[in-house]
């Protein structure tokens, strides 16, 4: 996580809910993020930023890590 990123940037109370959920609060949140949900075990690039957040779920669609911006 970033300090050069503007608003909104972890959404701890998100872990455990629904994907498709966790997706649409934290756009509505921080309209200036692109959210993607990414099934767990994915291989995905490594570089940062600023306008996208993971949203990782299980094979059930639930959040399974804390999303933030990267």
């Amino acid at each position: 996580m970033s300090s050069e990123c503007e608003g909104k940037a972890s959404w701890p109370e998100l872990l455990g809910t629904q994907g498709t959920v966790a997706e649409a609060t934290i756009e509505r949140e921080n309209p200036l993020v692109d959210a993607v949900i990414v099934l767990q075990g994915t291989i995905v690039t490594d570089d940062f930023r600023c306008d996208r957040v993971r949203v990782w779920v299980d094979v059930v669609g639930i959040v399974v890590d804390v999303p933030v911006i990267g």
